[in-house]
């Protein structure tokens, strides 16, 4: 069964979140009674490209959260991929169930199918819960698909690469020295991006504390990498350099705000800013400089964008090695003109969409 929203149609407009007020292309409701499936796909801008984003498998508490969550994440990826400088659009896709006992081959099949429906309006990749065995299935029933074993595989090592070089960009701006040797570094979340920006970290000397409601993803990272931990209820109570927010998004809000004992936020989760319109601003109030999250964590599309174009894995390296730039460029805009950080980086992702908006509608 397949419910469709569309900006040029009329629609139910949802009690949680104004779906016009975010202007998205379309949104797509799947349910398939025989595998279980129950799915969301939204693809919110395709001015630059066709709309690519991976597909998140979470246990959401209702219908509602899950749509407001896969809106969020699909115009994050809008503006991401724009100021990447990627001819691509911003999509994602969500599944509603939990990834450790719902899989099946059916089920990634069955989303295939949806996906294929779109007619190319939107590739798919993996994300939160979702593993590259996982897209091999959904590759069965459409080839708009990236993030294949023998291919790119999982993009988790490039996204984590960004996401390091994002950090070392804030401290650069934050204290005039890019070294993170020492520095006390909080990863909340230590999943597939996580642990690879744990290793980097590492690798640097830094000083790394983890925390994860997966006791196990803890466990093992402190005993391979020899660092500490602390719970999840202690996260903003710790006196650190950078909190690097690498799990869900949203923990960046009006309590945590409060709360937070660091300079630096930079981190892989995407949306965590709860509210970008004011939270921004009040990490400046409060002297932490922060680095725009779909800015840095940007390895990962450019990851699925080389798979698509036969790019080769040293360029995508450089690609997102370039993220330290654009990083610096951002944080110096927002102070120049005296606004957060998430501003700046959205001015300029929008400043590429209507230029690409104007020249479509030349060609027309």
């Amino acid at each position: 069964m397949i419910k469709e929203l569309s900006n040029t149609a009329h629609s139910e407009k949802s009690s949680a979140i104004d779906f016009f007020k975010m202007n998205h292309e379309k949104i797509l409701f799947c349910q398939d009674e025989q595998s279980g499936l129950k799915a969301i796909i939204a693809v919110h801008n395709t001015v630059c490209g066709p709309a690519l984003g991976g597909t998140r498998m979470w246990n959401y508490v209702s219908s509602e959260n899950a749509l407001i969550d896969v809106m969020r994440l699909s115009r994050g990826m809008t503006y991401k991929n724009a100021i990447s400088g990627l001819n691509l659009g911003g999509g994602k896709a969500v599944i509603i169930g939990d990834s450790k006992t719902q899989k099946s081959p059916e089920l990634f099949m069955k989303f295939g199918e949806f996906v294929n429906s779109l007619s190319g309006s939107y590739i798919t990749a993996e994300d939160v819960g979702i593993n590259p065995q996982d897209m091999l299935h959904v590759n069965k029933t459409t080839d708009y698909v990236t993030g294949l074993p023998g291919k790119k595989g999982d993009p988790s090592p490039i996204t984590a690469y960004g996401v390091y070089m994002g950090m070392k960009a804030a401290l650069k701006f934050q204290s005039g020295n890019e070294s993170l040797s020492g520095k006390k570094v909080l990863v909340q979340g230590v999943g597939h991006v996580g642990l690879y920006l744990v290793d980097y970290l590492h690798k640097e000397g830094a000083e790394i504390i983890v925390s994860d409601i997966n006791k196990d993803a803890v466990k093992n990272t402190v005993n391979k990498y020899n660092c500490k931990f602390i719970d999840t209820n202690d996260i903003f109570n710790s006196q650190i350099d950078i909190y690097a927010p690498c799990a869900l998004g949203a923990t960046i809000n009006n309590k945590t705000i409060k709360e937070l004992k660091c300079n630096i936020v930079a981190g892989a989760a995407n949306n965590q800013l709860q509210d970008e319109n004011i939270h921004g601003q009040q990490l400046i109030d409060k002297g932490i400089v922060y680095a725009p999250d779909y800015l840095i964590n940007a390895g990962g599309v450019m990851n699925c964008y080389a798979e698509i174009h036969g790019i080769s894995d040293e360029k995508v390296m450089q690609m997102a090695g370039n993220i330290y730039n654009t990083t610096l460029d951002i944080l110096h805009k927002s102070k120049n003109e005296n606004i957060s950080t998430s501003l700046a980086a959205n001015k300029i992702a929008e400043k590429r969409i209507k230029e690409e908006t104007i020249k479509l509608n030349n060609v027309k």
